[in-house]
C-alpha cells in the first residue's frame, strides 16, 4: 500500500508544475490559486459529508486547520505561481526536493526530534546541486533580479509546505484523518486568498485559453484533492521525513516534462547538479539507515 501511495503521489506531484507554468499569464498568482482550491474544497468537503467520512473535530482542530490552510493550501502556492513567472517549472520542482531537508529541521524545531549529523551534509550536497543546476540560466539570464526572486519564491513556497507537514504530524497524533483536515484545510486556504485578494485591491481576472482552464481542473482535482489525500496519508503511515522521500522524484519527472514543452537543456553541470540535489535528498531520508549500518560495521569489525 505505502509504494502504491508513493507511486502516485510523485506522477501527480509531478506533473503539477507544468500545469502551474500554464496558469501564468493574465490572471494574478493570487486569483488563480483561489479558483483551484475554491473548485477543490467546493468538491471535496460536501463529497465527504454526503458520504459519512468527515469526523467530528473540536475548536482547536479548527485553529489548526487555519493553519494548514495558510501553509498547504494559499500562501505556498502563491509564492509557487509567482515563482513561475520567473523559472522554469522544472527547477522549481528541484528547490521544492529540498521540503525533505525542511522537514528535518523542522522536526527538530517543533517536535525536537533532534536531526543527525547526515542533515548538514544533505543541506551542502542539495545548495552545492541547486548552483549548479541554475549556472547555465545564471550565464545567460537577461535579470539576475528575476532569477532570484524565481529562487527565493520557490524556497518560501517549499518552506510553508513543510511547516504544513508539521500540522499534518499534529493530526495524525490526534487521530484526524488527512481527508479531514485537507477538506477543512483547502476552505481555510480559500478564504485566506479571497481575504489577501480584497485587502490587496487585486483584480478579478479570467482567462478563457483552453490550456488554462484545463489545467486549472487538473491542479483543482488529481493535483489537490487527490494529491494532497494521498501524500498526507503517506504522511500519517510512514511519517513526514519519509514521506517527503516522495520528492527525490519529482525533479526527474517536472525537468523531464519542462525539457519537452518549456525548451529547456541539461548540460553536464545541470546533470551533475541534479546529481546532487538528489543525493542530498537521499542522505536526508535515509542518513539514520546509512549512520546505523556504519555503527554495525565497525561494531562487526
Amino acid at each position: 500500500m505505502n509504494t502504491l501511495l508513493y507511486l502516485a503521489t510523485v506522477m501527480l506531484w509531478g506533473t503539477t508544475w507544468i500545469a502551474i507554468h500554464w496558469q501564468v499569464g493574465d490572471v494574478t498568482a493570487l486569483v488563480s490559486v483561489f479558483y483551484r482550491f475554491a473548485i477543490a474544497g467546493a468538491l471535496f468537503l460536501p463529497i465527504l459529508f454526503l458520504l459519512g467520512k468527515l469526523q467530528k473535530t473540536d475548536k482547536r482542530d479548527h485553529c489548526f486547520f487555519l493553519l494548514q490552510g495558510a501553509c498547504l493550501f494559499s500562501l505556498n502556492f502563491v509564492c509557487f505561481y509567482t515563482a513561475s513567472q520567473y523559472i522554469i517549472s522544472g527547477l522549481i520542482s528541484v528547490i521544492f526536493a529540498l521540503a525533505t531537508i525542511f522537514n528535518a529541521l523542522n522536526q527538530w524545531l517543533i517536535w525536537r526530534d533532534k536531526p543527525t549529523v547526515t542533515i548538514y551534509l544533505a543541506g551542502l550536497l542539495g545548495l552545492s546541486g541547486l548552483v549548479l543546476l541554475f549556472w547555465q540560466q545564471l550565464s545567460v539570464a537577461t535579470s539576475i533580479q528575476d532569477l532570484i526572486y524565481g529562487i527565493g519564491f520557490s524556497v518560501a513556497g517549499t518552506y510553508c509546505f513543510s511547516l504544513g507537514n508539521m500540522i499534518s504530524v499534529r493530526h495524525s497524533k490526534n487521530g484526524i484523518k488527512p481527508w479531514t483536515s485537507n477538506a477543512y484545510g483547502m476552505i481555510y486556504g480559500v478564504a485566506i486568498l479571497l481575504l489577501c485578494i480584497g485587502l490587496s485591491g487585486t483584480q478579478w481576472q479570467w482567462d478563457n485559453r483552453p490550456l488554462y482552464l484545463a489545467s486549472l481542473i487538473y491542479l483543482a482535482i488529481p493535483g489537490s484533492i487527490i494529491g494532497f489525500t494521498v501524500y498526507l496519508a503517506l504522511v500519517a503511515r510512514i511519517g513526514a521525513n519519509q514521506a517527503a522521500y516522495t520528492t527525490v522524484l519529482f525533479p526527474i519527472v517536472a525537468l523531464t516534462i519542462s525539457i519537452f514543452v518549456e525548451g529547456y537543456t541539461l548540460d553536464i553541470t545541470a546533470v551533475l547538479g541534479l546529481i546532487l540535489v538528489i543525493t542530498g535528498v537521499l542522505v536526508s531520508s535515509r542518513g539514520s539507515q546509512l549512520l546505523a549500518w556504519l555503527r554495525g560495521r565497525r561494531a562487526a569489525a
